[in-house]
């Protein structure tokens, strides 16, 4: 097994950026949160639980996700994790610190990182024409967030504009609005969105690609019902 950080989990990514894949070694006792339907392999010895993250009210209003534990017994056992999306893997380790990713992004986590979504307000994520929430991650231990596309970090030393659609996460201490790049004409007409405006100083993970195009690149090839 390939070590990435002696500091937490053992662990090793194939296949970056197009279709990362991480394997991740459980020592015995100890458990990894894991995003509903990203296992792909396992040891026998694991054993899994689902959660349901952000209570039953929140998931009826599409503000929760579904996160497994998985937790190895008599001895460490591997796991491999496989995201949705076709793109990169990100790994960081969070020494007491906090960091917000896109409603998607989560992939994993120690089981010492704090997982919970965060209502970004009704005008946030209404004008942003993403969700109306983001997954906040906060604590000590290891967190890796996958993306649609390659990853690329950004540090922000002042302020940074950002297409909604491209980001994967940012850190805590960042301030955000939502706004248009240029008038509604260039809104509507132009193939641009709406943008994320960056201000202070931390990191942005912004992913090199983003779903909607793609969706409407796709959609012309599509085989047409006949009546």
């Amino acid at each position: 097994m390939e070590t990435q950080d002696k500091k937490g989990f053992d662990f090793k990514m194939d296949c970056k950026p197009d279709y990362g894949f991480v394997t991740v070694n459980i020592p015995a006792g100890q458990k990894l949160k894991v995003e509903a339907a990203a296992m792909a392999t396992m040891d026998t010895n694991i054993e899994m639980k689902t959660k349901l993250k952000g209570g039953f009210s929140r998931f009826l209003t599409g503000e929760s996700l579904f996160i497994n534990e998985f937790s190895a017994k008599n001895g460490s056992g591997d796991i491999q994790l496989a995201p949705a999306c076709p793109g990169d893997v990100e790994h960081i380790y969070l020494n007491n610190e906090t960091i917000y990713l896109q409603n998607t992004a989560f992939l994993a986590s120690a089981d010492s990182i704090n997982v919970e979504t965060k209502f970004q307000g009704l005008m946030r994520g209404f004008f942003s024409g993403e969700s109306f929430f983001l997954i906040k991650c906060s604590g000590q231990g290891d967190l890796w967030f996958n993306s649609y596309g390659g990853i690329i970090p950004i540090d922000v030393e002042d302020g940074y504009v950002v297409d909604t659609g491209h980001i994967v996460a940012f850190t805590e201490g960042l301030q955000y609005e939502i706004s248009k790049v240029g008038g509604y004409k260039s809104l509507f007409f132009s193939g641009e969105g709406l943008v994320c405006r960056f201000s202070g100083k931390g990191r942005v993970w912004i992913q090199t690609r983003k779903i909607a195009p793609f969706i409407s690149w796709v959609n012309p090839f599509r085989p047409a019902k006949s009546n």
